[in-house]
């Protein structure tokens, strides 16, 4: 059940230039008649400034627009800007009150008091409440939001913008779901399929992504198909057939004219010369190996005598670092083993040197009282026997520990002479295998000055002279067949260019048909793309008839909830695309609000609306009509109606019960 509100009483004191006045509305529907500035939208002001501290422009900071003025134009100062009103709510009355007042203090030693700002005093029912307070009651009663669209006939087509129009349309009507507007349309069916996981709006953004990178692509074919057409070279007038058939006549002539030239190059009798030449050649190296062979073998095994003896050498100067090493590291652990024994022997005359002290009580720790002289004694003696005792067994440690530190110290020196030793014995060794490695060296290096020279050998000579004849018989052959091969190359030559010539030419014919061949896979993908391109539109289409769809469903939807005024949702652009939009139509010809509604049909449209909004909330306000008077046939609506209406003939504010009006043409 709906929540009514009824304004009852409004009395104002002080308030925006009224002064002790009260609009008596009684809950019902009252013309109030006044002249221009007289006071009419200061009663709406009032209204709001009671609920939520604002105007009716819903200016705050009442300190700058509430204070009456006095003759000169100056605000009263110290006076109590008062408003009272009584509501009627689901029956029961309450009374709301504010007072809003300046605030002047005197300080301590000042003659005169300081403005130092304004307070405002808040109640309900006559009892006093905090700010906070007072606004959580008011707020149970109505949200400001709430209280502007349901009590201002232009808040919501004049002070909304239309994103907040169409979002409160949306809330009070309620939205339709995509499976609906799909239901309703058998031409939608596959879109779910098309549209996956993604929403509507993601859909279409994918859509036409895809449709600008195919685009794209459809642009950039003709140039592909033009370069291609640039880089393939004129063939006009030539015959492939024909020049592959005579590149195959080129390359036979060519193995042919090789061939010759090989068998010039290599001629019958150079070539046995050649033979003969290769066997002199052999023997020259036989009779060298056998005159130097066994004088090589005896130089081989010095020289491998010779490397033993080095390695042997080398070892043992290898071995006696290692025991000098040895030799060090043992003389550093001596050094320590020296420190540590003289700490040990300074240990043990300090222990020496201790004496026994007894410094006990003689009375008992107990009591107090003075022990018995044998007790005494007795402790003493104690005392004394167990200091010697521990002194016996201290200086005992210590002189085990020296000379356990003396026998190693001792090992370490015999270690070190036994490796000296060794040292010495290697140094000698290292003297005589010096010897033997430089009597070695002196054999190997007189060995290699008594290898024979293969020069001096007769049967070396005469085989080197038979080597030099061939030589020359071949070197005379081959200077008679140079004009022979001088006339083959240059026939070979000549092949080889006729050849390359024809080669390029039939490579241009395959370069075309290559060309041509590109050009037909290039225009088969621009027709697959344009099909892709028509498969995007098609879907882009579904998604603009799914909107289509939904947008007279909604619009369907959100009008059956309203008498006269009609809304479009959606506007239609040139290129067939929707737009969001929320404008408010009026009337059989649904004329819109912006453009063309006198101002009597927007205050009726005003009204339809707030019928509608005060269903959707369950609340029934006051509904403030400000310049009343131009429009003769007001819509009823379910809440009370004041009427400010601006009058000649009254010079003061005069309230008067609704009359019955004759219907004015609206357009």
């Amino acid at each position: 059940m709906a929540t009514e509100i009824k304004l009852i009483s409004l009395t104002f004191n002080l308030f925006k230039g009224l002064t002790n006045f009260t609009l008596e509305a009684g809950g019902e529907d009252i013309d109030v008649y006044g002249p221009n500035a007289g006071g009419k939208t200061t009663l709406f002001d009032g209204f709001n400034f009671l609920l939520f501290h604002k105007d009716s422009q819903d200016k705050g900071k009442p300190e700058k627009w509430i204070k009456t003025l006095d003759s000169t134009g100056e605000p009263i100062h110290g006076a109590e800007h008062e408003v009272t009103g009584v509501l009627e709510i689901d029956g029961k009355r309450r009374t709301l009150r504010k007072v809003f007042s300046e605030k002047w203090t005197k300080k301590r030693g000042a003659a005169k008091a300081e403005f130092t700002g304004h307070k405002t005093d808040y109640y309900i029912d006559d009892a006093p409440y905090s700010e906070g307070e007072y606004n959580a009651e008011i707020a149970k009663i109505i949200s400001e939001e709430t209280f502007k669209l349901l009590t201002n006939p232009a808040y919501f087509p004049e002070h909304l913008d239309w994103k907040k129009r169409r979002s409160l349309l949306l809330e009070v009507c309620g939205d339709i779901t995509n499976d609906e507007v799909i239901a309703s349309n058998e031409g939608l069916a596959e879109l779910p399929s098309l549209m996956e996981d993604r929403t509507l709006e993601r859909h279409r953004d994918k859509i036409k992504s895809d449709q600008a990178a195919v685009n794209s692509k459809l642009k950039d074919i003709p140039v592909r198909i033009s370069e291609v057409q640039r880089g393939m070279p004129d063939v006009s007038g030539s015959d492939g057939d024909a020049l592959l058939q005579g590149i195959k006549t080129l390359r036979g002539q060519i193995q042919e004219k090789e061939a010759e030239l090989t068998r010039i190059q290599s001629g019958g009798e150079v070539s046995v010369k050649t033979n003969a030449l290769r066997e002199i050649e052999g023997e020259l190296l036989q009779i060298k190996n056998n005159l130097q062979a066994a004088t090589l073998e005896k130089l081989s095994t010095k020289r491998r005598a010779l490397s033993k003896k080095q390695g042997e050498v080398n070892e043992i100067e290898d071995s006696i670092k290692r025991a000098q090493g040895q030799i060090d590291r043992l003389r550093n652990q001596i050094s320590q083993n020296e420190a540590e024994r003289a700490r040990l022997r300074e240990e043990r005359d300090k222990v020496k040197a201790m004496e026994f002290v007894y410094d006990t009580s003689d009375s008992c720790p107990s009591c107090g009282q003075p022990l018995p002289p044998e007790k005494v004694e007795e402790a003493r003696n104690k005392a004394e026997r167990q200091f010697n005792e521990n002194k016996s067994r201290t200086l005992e440690q210590i002189v085990t520990r020296g000379k356990t530190e003396k026998s190693l110290a001792d090992q370490w020196e015999a270690e070190i002479d036994r490796i000296s030793s060794t040292i010495d014995a290697k140094q000698s060794s290292i003297h005589t295998l010096n010897l033997e490695v430089k009597e070695l060296a002196a054999i190997v290096q007189q060995m290699e000055v008594d290898v024979p020279e293969a020069s001096t050998n007769p049967e070396y000579t005469t085989k080197l002279k038979e080597k030099e004849a061939i030589e020359r018989n071949i070197r005379e052959l081959r200077s008679q067949s140079v004009s022979a091969l001088e006339s083959v190359r240059l026939d070979l030559a000549k092949l080889r260019t006729d050849l390359e010539s024809e080669e390029k030419k039939y490579a241009s014919i395959d370069q075309v048909q290559k060309g041509m061949r590109r050009i037909e896979e290039l225009k088969a993908e621009e027709r697959g793309l344009a099909k892709q391109y028509e498969e995007l539109e098609r879907q882009l289409y579904l998604t603009e008839e799914f909107t289509r769809t939904k947008v007279q469903m909604l619009e369907s939807k959100i009008n059956s909830k309203f008498k006269d005024v009609r809304f479009r949702l959606f506007e239609t652009q040139v290129n067939g695309a929707l737009n969001e939009t929320c404008k408010i139509l009026y009337g059989p010809n649904l004329v819109p609000y912006e453009d063309g509604l006198n101002r009597a049909a927007q205050l009726n449209a005003g009204l339809d609306i707030i019928n509608t909004l005060s269903e959707h909330y369950g609340i029934v306000a006051p509904i403030f009509i400000d310049n009343a008077e131009a429009v003769t046939d007001i819509a009823s609506t379910a809440g009370q109606q004041i009427r400010l209406i601006v009058s000649r003939e009254d010079s003061q504010l005069r309230v008067a019960k609704k009359q019955s009006i004759v219907q004015e043409e609206l357009f």
